[in-house]
């Protein structure tokens, strides 16, 4: 078996010169050492250093003494010590050598041990920067996406001209990997998906799963059930921002089947995704199905049916009174977020289905329908076209940087209602 015959070469070959070269150095296999940690011996550029050409060039001829230099990279790699690398890589190093065990080249190892300046030297020296390995077909821009703390490799390698959408055999792309591996509590990857949409990353980005770069947004926002609030705040936060910077770039968040559609998902729980909600419409999203129409499903009717849950529901852990203004308001931004909505043909509101606030429930429900069947006011149109000209999100502080009376800013954002007591009554 070659993972047996691989270890075996570990240990009973070229690991005599490969401790002999880390002794040298003073770094010493194990314990392992954290990044950048020069071990018990000399520092970078030190005696042991100096040491290390007249080592070398005693056991140049010697057995195995390719693979024991060419490992020994790998250790100095993960170590940092670019000086030490670069005499390794004069006297022989192969930079496509992997760790027998992980088959990580020491280009991977240099990224997954936050080392920018031994990736720059790495790959000067001829390394290959798009390079998977063969276990898991990570790319070094993958790996370093995966991690906030990898965020200094992510933008050297992007410097260094790695391709920001180079994907593996899946169609996963080292965007996918920044998002997947968000867990938007302990792990949130903001700047790594910032830097690479700065680079060119491809929001349209497709695994052969179907997978695409909200996917993981729509999972995380329904893993909040028996997390502590804080951690429940944090996540929503994340997925605020992730969702932000996608629009940014044109993502697009809505889709058919609705369960992959982020819009679906914020709207049929409108109660505690309305920043988010405010975020997708905002950036031009509708609030239907995108291929069918409003006939395959609609916003307008999703928010009356999850407040009939609502307020037929008495541990829902939000008010009744709560639950309808906050379906006001999300009325209000798919209203808002439109020239012309789109309300289903032949929607009916059954009354009794709404045991409190029945004929405030029915009030809004007049008023959209009505809505859909006259022209749209001049008001409603100028709003839409100055928040259209104003994209991409967020539009919060473009609007209040506008020389508008706060009114017309309030009017704009429709912010505590008082553009939407305007639009919908």
């Amino acid at each position: 078996m070659s993972y047996l015959h691989g270890f075996r070469r570990i240990i009973f070959e070229y690991q005599p010169l490969v401790d002999e070269i880390l002794d040298v150095l003073g770094l010493k296999e194990t314990p392992r050492k954290e990044a950048g940690d020069p071990g018990d011996g000399c520092a970078e550029g030190g005696a042991g250093c100096s040491a290390l050409p007249e080592l070398l060039a005693r056991e140049a001829e010697s057995a195995f003494y390719t693979d024991a230099v060419s490992y020994s990279l790998l250790k100095v790699a993960e170590a940092g010590r670019v000086s030490a690398a670069e005499e390794l890589l004069s006297h022989g190093a192969d930079l496509s050598f992997e760790d027998p065990v992980t088959y990580y080249t020491s280009l991977h190892v240099a990224v997954l041990r936050n080392q920018p300046d031994m990736v720059a030297l790495l790959v000067r020296r001829g390394a290959d920067i798009n390079r998977r390995d063969r276990v898991h077909r990570s790319s070094p821009l993958d790996l370093a996406s995966e991690e906030a703390e990898r965020v200094p490799c992510l933008r050297r390698l992007l410097e260094l001209g790695a391709d920001v959408n180079c994907v593996d055999k899946t169609g996963k792309s080292a965007l996918l990997h920044a998002l997947a591996s968000s867990d938007g509590i302990q792990i949130h990857n903001t700047h790594n998906i910032r830097l690479l949409l700065e680079a060119g990353a491809d929001v349209k980005a497709t695994m052969s799963d179907g997978d695409n770069v909200f996917t993981n947004l729509i999972f995380l926002l329904g893993e909040t059930e028996g997390r502590e609030p804080e951690e429940t705040a944090a996540l929503r936060q994340f997925c605020l921002e992730a969702t932000q910077l996608l629009l940014s770039h044109s993502a697009e968040p809505n889709a058919c089947p609705p369960e992959e559609s982020l819009v679906y998902v914020c709207i049929n729980q409108y109660e505690v995704h309305l920043p988010l909600l405010r975020a997708l419409l905002d950036s031009g999203a509708c609030c239907y199905c995108p291929q069918h129409g409003p006939s395959c499903w609609s916003g307008f009717t999703l928010v009356f049916e999850r407040l009939r849950v609502l307020m037929n529901c008495s541990d829902s852990g939000i008010t009744h009174t709560d639950a309808l203004c906050r379906a006001e308001t999300a009325l209000e931004l798919m209203v808002g977020s439109t020239a012309h909505p789109k309300i289903p043909s032949g929607w009916k509101v059954i009354p009794s289905a709404y045991p409190v606030h029945t004929e405030h429930v029915l009030g809004l429900y007049r008023s959209l329908k009505l809505m859909g069947s006259s022209p749209a006011t001049l008001k409603h149109l100028c709003r839409v076209s100055i928040k259209c000209l104003l994209r991409p999100v967020p539009l919060d502080a473009k609007v209040k940087a506008l020389p508008l009376p706060d009114r017309l800013k309030w009017f704009l954002l429709l912010e505590n209602g008082k553009g939407a007591e305007e639009e919908i009554q």
